[in-house]
């Protein structure tokens, strides 16, 4: 026997199936770092096969943060219509899709270009809906265990982004043909993803009694609609627009500014960045038991006070060795932002799809805006000076983050079946 967090006596059989799902989204998660890594540890050579500069790359990677927006503002009707394992299979083959016609399209050098342009449109389509839905599993494992888990889940993410870079680096050291590579990344998660989902959790759109049993297009929509009239919602993807554009600073500029603004080797300025990301999956390790005993709004904010130090540190330590302990201070503070606020938009199960999409929508438009407003900025004054933007952003998500305190569960007392909101953390 366990207790839940209703307080009320569940079966110990059931923490079975619980067990098989947490694994099952692990693998999930590991699968879709392991997919983007691989397929960006060969950027490189990708351009050199086609023969590009920086700006036309540039335009080219541009069609993956387009089709990864579309998919993200799709899933929750995708996943309405189709529910979490479906989604997230379907969408696994979308990804090895569009890996495999980005390697093809690199074997025809310069006139591959459209190739590459579409195959990463459908996997940044893939990848974006994809995330959502394991982020709704993911979820729903959270509130079956009754503690904080989901940001682990992101851990495995970060891990998963590590095989696949480890697994880049020893291809290109064999030299081993680009197109020979993501083919086979894409078979394994072809493989992998679907045989992983098949333990998932029923999808709450098969859970929710009222008007699952015989689902409508027409429910899905609406329930999507709703979602981005919903105060609450749109606070918590403000939120974790704030931490998405703060994490992917530190992905996308934290190694030039070290370089740039420290004059240092290049060696140090990928050591700063490892260590910020070293230090964020640690973070996402270790931060679900510290949110289970403060509460999810405390240490949110505790985390948004972190991340502005390191940052400082960084901008401002005048030395190296203080700015590496600021990228790790920054990547300790980064952690929890983006897995948090997505838990928090998931809180109610009935309506977990779409919020939780309409908050990553939210939040991925800082990826699609973060990079060239920060190299807008510091074209003005410099690599170094101009990630200080992050610190305005990471000020705002210090009082947004209130707004991502947990809902009460409906209960039988609530006849309108709205989940209210529960005491603050």
């Amino acid at each position: 026997m366990r207790v839940d967090g209703s307080s009320q006596r569940v079966p110990a059989d059931i923490d079975i199936p619980v067990r098989r799902a947490r694994n099952a989204v692990y693998a999930v998660f590991v699968s879709a770092g392991f997919i983007y890594a691989s397929w960006a540890s060969r950027i490189p050579q990708v351009r050199a096969e086609l023969r590009v500069g920086p700006g036309v790359l540039g335009l080219i990677l541009l069609c993956g943060a387009v089709g990864s927006a579309f998919g993200t503002s799709l899933s929750g009707l995708i996943i309405g219509r189709l529910g979490e394992r479906r989604t997230v299979v379907s969408m696994a083959w979308t990804v090895a899709a569009g890996v495999i016609v980005v390697g093809a399209g690199c074997r025809l050098g310069p006139e591959g270009i459209p190739e590459v342009a579409a195959g990463l449109w459908f996997f940044g389509f893939g990848n974006g809906a994809w995330d959502v839905a394991m982020n709704v599993q993911g979820a729903a494992v959270e509130r079956e265990l009754g503690r904080a888990i989901l940001p682990k889940f992101h851990a495995g993410w970060s891990i998963g982004t590590v095989a696949g870079a480890g697994a880049g680096a020893v291809m290109v050291a064999l030299h081993v043909p680009v197109t020979v590579h993501l083919i086979a990344a894409a078979l394994i998660i072809a493989v992998a993803v679907p045989v992983a989902a098949r333990r998932f959790l029923p999808s709450a759109r098969t859970a929710d009694h009222a008007d699952t049993d015989h689902p409508e297009p027409l429910t899905a929509r609406r329930r999507a609609l709703a979602a981005w009239t919903d105060p609450r919602t749109l606070l918590i993807g403000l939120f974790v627009l704030c931490m998405a554009f703060t994490e992917g600073t530190g992905n996308d500029w934290l190694s030039l500014g070290v370089i740039d603004g420290y004059h240092t080797p290049a060696v140090l300025g990928t050591l700063t960045f490892a260590l910020f990301l070293a230090a964020m999956t640690a973070g996402r390790w270790f931060g679900p038991g510290l949110i289970d005993r403060y509460g999810r709004v405390r240490m949110l904010r505790a985390c948004s006070a972190t991340a502005l130090a390191g940052l400082l540190m960084i901008v401002f330590g005048r030395v190296l060795p203080v700015a590496l302990a600021g990228a790790i201070v920054m990547g300790l503070g980064t952690s929890l932002g983006f897995p948090v606020g997505l838990s928090a938009a998931a809180d109610d199960p009935r309506f977990a799809a779409p919020r939780v999409s309409t908050a990553a929508s939210i939040g991925y438009l800082a990826f699609l805006a973060g990079p060239p407003a920060i190299g807008f900025l510091a074209d003005q004054v410099g690599v170094l000076r101009s990630i200080t933007v992050a610190g305005i952003l990471i000020a705002a998500s210090l009082v947004l983050a209130r707004f991502t305190a947990p809902l009460a569960r409906p209960g039988a007392g609530d006849p309108a079946g709205q989940a209210g909101p529960a005491p603050p953390g």
